[in-house]
């Protein structure tokens, strides 16, 4: 009898889930707090694991005598100790597209409301010896703006498909697409990453973390002074300290960031910029794709156990025994 350990709590659809789990031979451990101390008590026993935002270290990963998969609630998994799970041959999978639309629309909602400067607006709107702020003409226009996407896939393929209903001229900043295939009747792809940030007006990220910040202040000092940033992918994408300092200065117009470096950021100086629109990394938290993510991980848990799941949606393929 295979036995699941989820760590996070789940959108109620995942939970009924569970609760039907045993009806099918699949005994559950389900441990709500996102802490890695919560659940690492019961790896030891675990088959599968389905795991949310918290890490999944080495010496966790040690005490996993028979894990033969780990589920991210999600795509991400750079929480995730992935060459420890590679030394002991176990699986690690990702959902598939369940979250794309809503990242999209948060990194349009971004780009709107640093854009119209909706900080200041609010706080003039609440404080009539701040009416007149409305007349400094801070806030723009993003139609006919550029808007260059870095990283192209599902998340900023939609959100091209949403700009362009805005008139936005978009381009896009992948590499890895264009070695691989660039996506046909989509937008126009920039082949140098410092030619589209000298292109554009608006610039939306949507890459996963790599050993250093595709956008530094070498990167942000080449954007057009007061270009608009929007950051749904994770922390460490960009420099926290060189954004907040062109944020200060006006090189950066106004910016929208979702993910930061230490989560939550108790410490970044972006807290005391007012013109950053700061949310806490919710862009693919919405209920509809909870729900999708939710039943989606546990699926992909249980598929790898039986040998059915999509080889698609493992990352380590070594270890796909179907």
């Amino acid at each position: 009898m295979p036995h699941l350990l989820v760590a996070g709590k789940l959108h109620p659809s995942g939970e009924t889930l569970l609760n039907e789990l045993p009806a099918r031979g699949v005994t559950v451990d389900y441990v709500e707090e996102i802490s890695e101390p919560s659940y690492a008590p019961l790896i030891h026993r675990a088959d599968a694991l389905v795991i949310r935002t918290q890490p999944l270290s080495a010496p966790t990963i040690a005490l996993a005598d028979n894990l033969k998969v780990v589920s991210r609630h999600g795509v991400g998994y750079d929480s995730v100790d992935l060459a420890a799970l590679n030394d002991r041959g176990i699986a690690l999978t990702i959902v598939g597209d369940v979250n794309s639309v809503s990242v999209a629309e948060h990194a349009m909602m971004q780009l709107l409301a640093a854009s119209k400067r909706v900080l200041h607006a609010d706080l003039s709107a609440r404080n009539p010896d701040q009416w007149a702020w409305r007349n400094r003409l801070e806030q723009q226009e993003i139609s006919g703006k550029n808007l260059l996407i870095i990283g192209f896939g599902r998340a900023g393929q939609k959100l091209a498909r949403m700009a362009a209903g805005f008139e936005m001229k978009v381009r896009a900043y992948d590499p890895y697409l264009q070695r691989a295939g660039w996506p046909n009747g989509t937008v126009d792809a920039v082949t140098s990453l410092d030619e589209g940030l000298a292109w554009a007006d608006c610039i939306s990220i949507h890459v996963p973390k790599a050993e250093k910040p595709v956008l530094g202040a070498r990167e942000i000092a080449l954007m057009k002074r007061g270009c608009i940033l929007a950051n749904t992918a994770r922390g460490g994408v960009v420099d926290e300290a060189a954004l907040a300092e062109a944020l200060a200065s006006g090189q950066v117009g106004a910016a929208g960031i979702d993910v930061f470096d230490d989560e939550p950021p108790v410490h970044s100086a972006l807290l005391n910029c007012s013109n950053a629109v700061l949310s806490p990394h919710i862009a693919g938290l919405t209920a509809e794709c909870s729900e999708r993510m939710a039943i989606a991980s546990i699926e992909n848990a249980l598929n790898y156990l039986t040998g059915t799941i999509e080889k698609k949606l493992i990352v380590n393929p070594e270890f796909a025994h179907v």
